[in-house]
């Protein structure tokens, strides 16, 4: 049988980020049984190297070193080289990360491991330069050190003892569960959350923290926004709306074309890191929606339509999904399909539109980005330009708004930056929550996106037979057992859309979902959900996400979605599963809730108890719709049911089940349109005026 090390085998995979490295000399690995059992046959140690297309510093590791023969050579005769898509094989990324973290205080991509051949990691980083620079040591100096060290059996012992050490760290931060749970969620983990939030907030250019980078942080903004529809505390909204402002207004937010950057490198969110992450601008739209109904600002709003917009253009398959990324490079550098300088502007406008455009957005001579480019940011209002130009600031505007479709236009013949392609069921259901959203504040026409995106998943991705999830799909190539995000994800996207639209066809898929994370995912001996599935494949340690990072913590996502299915599906008991998931973490939440922003917004509903909009209509008044996208609800369920018991009856046959579940018995429409307010047992009398069952609902939160 001829060697699989004898050649780079990622041509055969569908990734673009493992595609990327199918030309190098190094004979590249996908992470697969092949490639492990020649490992241990061989005894050889395992190369990994994980990263994802729009990584920067993977762009300059794969120039500098991966595409170096002298270095390929090094890695093809001593190392099993194994590269790995950590959009793909997030478990794996976990694992790794976690050791890197552990081990060096810092983590990021590329992460560069070199495991033992049964995947245990005894050395670890990140990025490697290919000579020594600074405190990084060389990577082909490293290569030939590990090399030499496994080669001499009293070092490859130490190496190995090294290895179950690491592991074992991973498995304690992973995997393991305290040995005595926490209590039961309190009621004030969100006050405690929100406190720390302000502690941390920085008050003159929004954000977090005193200094750069800044990251979004959605789920912090959601503590924050939460917390002021409930007790109208105006620091916690100050804060939210200062930082939402500050995105959206700077170079983090992309001025001409919509959609939001990854992060800004700078305390004052000018100048981002390029790359644009479907999560990113599937988790920000909902925060500026709330705001909408919060404060009336129609900017916000604004900013919601600009971003859904971006998305329906650059990042939406043909059939309805969402692809997951657009590079930080166009062509070479970083950013340079993005930014401007006066005289780029000038060659497209007269000189008053010029003028008018470069102090709209900040674009200078000197720029405040590479080669005296400029990053656009909003540097003045349209009222300080129409006192300065002598203009109103309707013609303000008009001449703006032409200013900006010349010049994207013109950007569009520009080196664009690539498409990362892949289908990702979890992130799909983060958009798709998106979508759902804005339906219900916004426009209802967003819920037919939202529900083309989920009919796109489980045509491609979801085995109804089996009840199971696939995590990726691109070019009709599906990959992978779905993981919990994909589920939990997923699910509160089809439940969204079920919300917005009263389609039982939705909730029916959430269900299933949820049925399948507490079958796959529920450990009821340790009391969580791990992220994993039971029957996938078993790794060096089982993996938990508790924490909220790029993405909410899949933890406290699925917990919160049991929660408000429990209304659904009484006999699941899913809210027992809540409660002692809580319970096990509780220390790890009041310990640093701002680290587990997903597990404390779980906790917030289980103690206020289920909040519940029960409407039954054949179809939502216009007057309805319209005083339900007037008011922020946050974790209240929006039950939608047909008026009458017969109809109800085609719904529970439909999913299934022998009786109506609490959340739609006995709540029929009393001859129009009509809706029961309900808060933790307690129910409104049937109104008629929607108005009136939200302002009972109002006062008895």
């Amino acid at each position: 049988m001829s060697d699989p090390l004898a050649r780079n085998r990622l041509d055969e995979e569908a990734s673009p980020y493992l595609r990327q490295h199918a030309d190098n000399p190094v004979n590249w690995q996908p992470w697969d049984d092949t490639a492990l059992e020649a490992a241990r046959e061989q005894n050889k140690p395992i190369f990994l190297s994980i990263g994802y297309s729009a990584c920067h510093w993977c762009h300059v590791m794969e120039e500098e070193s991966f595409e170096d023969d002298a270095v390929a050579q090094r890695l093809n005769e001593n190392f099993v080289p194994i590269k790995v898509d950590r959009e793909e094989r997030p478990d794996l990324d976990s694992i790794y990360m976690t050791v890197c973290q552990l081990v060096t205080g810092r983590g990021g991509w590329p992460l560069s491991a070199w495991l033992t051949p049964d995947g245990e990691p005894f050395y670890i980083g990140t990025y490697f330069p290919p000579e020594p620079r600074g405190q990084m040591p060389g990577f082909t100096e490293l290569l030939d050190n590990i090399s030499t060290s496994w080669a001499d059996p009293d070092q490859r012992a130490e190496m190995k003892q090294r290895a179950e050490q690491w592991t074992d760290g991973a498995r304690d931060k992973l995997e393991s569960t305290p040995d005595r749970p926490g209590e039961e969620p309190g009621g004030e983990e969100l006050d405690d959350a929100v406190r720390a939030a302000l502690r941390s907030a920085d008050r003159e250019f929004g954000g977090f923290g005193s200094d750069g980078p800044k990251f979004p942080q959605p789920g912090r903004l959601e503590l924050l926004l939460r917390v002021y529809a409930r007790s109208g505390n105006a620091d916690a909204l100050d804060v939210a709306t200062t930082t939402l402002d500050a995105m959206s207004t700077g170079g983090v937010y992309d001025q001409l074309g919509g959609g939001f950057h990854r992060y800004a490198v700078d305390r004052e969110w000018s100048v981002p890191h390029f790359e644009k992450m479907l999560y990113d601008n599937a988790t920000l739209p909902p925060l500026y929606l709330a705001a909408s109904q919060l404060t009336s600002r129609e900017g916000y709003a604004d900013v919601v339509r600009e971003t859904l917009t971006f998305v329906d253009r650059e990042l939406t398959h043909p059939e309805g999904g969402f692809y997951s990324t657009l590079d930080a490079r166009s062509g070479d550098e970083e950013g340079t399909f993005y930014v401007w300088t006066p005289s780029d502007v000038r060659e497209l406008l007269d000189e008053v539109d010029a003028d008018l455009f470069c102090d709209r957005y900040g674009v200078t001579d000197g720029g405040n980005f590479e080669h005296g480019t400029t990053v656009l940011n909003v540097s003045s209002t349209v009222e300080e330009l129409a006192e300065a130009y002598d203009l109103t600031a309707d013609e303000v505007e008009t001449r703006l708004d032409a200013a900006e479709s010349t010049l994207v236009e013109a950007r569009e013949d520009r080196t664009r930056p690539p498409r990362d392609e892949k289908v990702l069921a979890g992130w799909n259901g983060l958009m798709i929550s998106a979508y759902a959203r804005a339906a219900r504040v916004l426009d209802s026409e967003y819920a037919d996106r939202a529900a083309a995106a989920l009919s796109f998943i489980t045509d491609e991705l979801w085995d109804a037979d089996a009840g199971r999830l696939t995590r990726r799909y691109i070019d009709g190539d599906t990959k992978g057992d779905g993981y919990l995000e994909d589920y939990a994800f997923l699910a509160r996207g089809a439940f969204d859309t079920y919300q917005a639209t009263g389609e039982v066809d939705h909730l029916a898929f959430a269900l299933e979902l949820a049925e399948t994370i507490v079958a796959e995912f529920w450990d009821a001996d340790e009391g969580t959900i791990y992220f994993t599935p039971q029957s996938g494949e078993q790794l060096v340690t089982r993996p938990q996400e508790l924490d909220d990072q790029s993405t909410p913590s899949s933890l406290g996502v699925a917990t919160d979605l049991l929660l408000a299915l429990d209304g659904f599906v009484p006999d699941a008991d899913y809210t027992e599963i809540a409660g002692r998931v809580l319970e096990t973490h509780g220390n790890r939440i009041r310990g640093n809730p701002l680290q587990h922003v997903s597990l404390t917004l779980a906790a917030d509903r289980y103690t206020a108890g289920s909040a519940e909009l029960t409407i039954a209509a054949d179809e939502l008044p216009t007057d309805w719709h319209d005083a339900l996208a007037d008011r922020f609800l946050p974790a209240v369920t929006i039950a939608h049911r047909p008026p009458t018991d017969e109809g109800l009856e085609e719904w529970l046959d439909r999913l299934g089940f022998d009786e109506a579940p609490p959340v739609w018995a006995g709540r029929e429409a009393a001859g129009e349109p009509t809706v029961y307010a309900c808060q933790s047992f307690s129910c409104s009398p049937p109104e008629t005026d929607i108005e009136a069952a939200l302002d009972w609902l109002d006062s008895n939160r």
